[in-house]
């Protein structure tokens, strides 16, 4: 037998026990008294409209409260001066006792919105500190890959941070439809609208009915978890779809060429001049000048440290010099590059397969996959990227790179944790799906 129905059958029959030794129907009645209050309940047409009633009242007070929590906290996230406006305000209305609110609104409203807007005032402050939490959470050297990619707010919303919010409002929802039950059939009871649970327990106290107050108490339980349930059940499905990525932002070269008519490579180049950056009184990058051509592979050897990768931060623009200038120069005009980069790190959608990891950068299963098929076994480019090893790993942040439509290549260290086979099968994938950029390539290998 399940050992949950056990424990249950043993504090059930506890239950009973105590009724017997009190032996007084108005102090305590047993289960059976409840469920037989509860079965007559049933038998009635009012009962089912008091609960639908209770339910829309309660359900709506906390899907409003769910809405304004997210809305608010995503514009608090964006502008800084909105959450300094916002956190007294909502640190008050937390700390309010739910019997105020219910006094207050008793005086501004009719007692049969009382529990929905109660309900409101309970679940927007969790569901606002959780959200704000769950944004802050998202990670940051993920938001620079999806800038330096051009990935679309949509995008960066379901595979970046709707991954870091998950596990704050998991935690946030639960508490929240546990508060919003109580404090709406608490708001029930004191303002005693038609058809509704809080009105029936005021009635059977009324009445010295505890039967039905015990009966109706379990009917309240019983919609509270069944609402978590849906709610929460919702959430996951939400959080477990995978919509198609849409294609990304055109960026730098490729938006001016666009717009000019002009073939993407008419002889430009990259062209750094005068570049300086320095952090503190370290000054890493001191006057450099550079020109990179299309169709060229350029390395850099110089040792760890020497600042290689603030270099390439530069280019992709992720950090700003202190002076000089990175733009395109050909007979076409002017412009920023549009770079595709291999990091340091893999910087991978953890969650997700190869094949969503590459289509974020390109908007296109069918290519994310063919790329990926050239460095990886069929087998393993829809399985979660937390599944693979660090080769695996390393292969599909290459094809992340080779697969975005970009003008330059930055690859920073991209042969870490290759053995030789695979080693020399990625560099022959690069050679072939170049097609025509620049590539610059800080490497240790020779």
């Amino acid at each position: 037998m399940n050992k949950k129905l056990v424990i249950a059958a043993g504090w059930l029959a506890v239950w009973q026990l105590v009724s017997m030794w009190i032996g007084n129907d108005i102090l305590m009645v047993g289960p059976a008294a409840a469920a037989a209050a509860l079965w007559k309940n049933i038998a009635m047409a009012s009962f089912w409209q008091t609960i639908g009633c209770s339910v829309l009242r309660i359900a709506a007070g906390f899907l409003a409260g769910l809405l304004a929590g997210l809305l608010l906290a995503a514009a608090s996230a964006r502008f800084s001066l909105l959450e300094e406006a916002l956190s007294p305000v909502l640190a008050l209305v937390k700390a309010i006792p739910v019997a105020s609110f219910v006094v207050l609104f008793l005086i501004w409203w009719r007692s049969d919105v009382l529990s929905c807007a109660v309900g409101f005032c309970v679940v927007l402050p969790n569901i606002y500190i959780n959200t704000i939490e769950g944004i802050r959470a998202a990670d940051g050297r993920l938001l620079e890959m999806a800038k330096v990619f051009g990935v679309r707010g949509r995008e960066r919303f379901f595979y970046i941070y709707r991954p870091a919010l998950k596990p704050f409002l998991d935690s946030g929802i639960r508490v929240s439809v546990g508060m919003c039950w109580k404090s709406g059939v608490a708001a029930e009871v004191i303002g005693t609208p038609t058809y509704s649970i809080g009105e029936r327990l005021y009635m059977s106290k009324i009445y010295l009915d505890t039967a039905g107050v015990f009966a109706w108490t379990g009917v309240a339980i019983l919609l509270s978890v069944l609402f978590e349930r849906l709610v929460l059940y919702a959430w996951g499905r939400f959080c477990a779809w995978e919509p198609l990525c849409a294609a990304p932002r055109t960026r730098g070269r490729a938006k001016l060429y666009a717009q000019q008519g002009k073939a993407r490579t008419g002889g430009a180049a990259l062209c750094v001049e005068g570049l300086v950056k320095s952090y503190g009184t370290n000054r890493v990058l001191d006057g450099v000048d550079a020109r990179y051509e299309p169709e060229q592979t350029y390395y850099f050897r110089s040792p760890s440290g020497s600042g290689k990768t603030t270099y390439f931060r530069l280019i992709a623009g992720l950090e700003e010099p202190d002076s000089g200038s990175i733009a395109w120069r050909g007979d076409t005009g002017e412009g920023d590059a549009s770079v595709s980069m291999v990091f340091q790190e893999d910087r991978l959608l953890e969650e997700y397969s190869a094949v969503k990891n590459v289509e974020l950068v390109t908007g296109d299963r069918a290519a994310a996959r063919a790329h990926l098929l050239l460095l990886l076994a069929p087998g393993e480019l829809d399985r979660p990227c937390r599944e693979l090893s660090g080769g695996m790993k390393r292969r599909v942040a290459i094809a992340r790179a080779y697969a975005a439509d970009s003008d330059i290549l930055l690859l920073d260290e991209p042969f870490t944790g290759l053995d030789s086979e695979t080693l020399t099968r990625v560099r022959a994938y690069m050679e072939a799906q170049r097609r025509g950029r620049a590539a610059l390539i800080a490497t240790h290998l020779g």
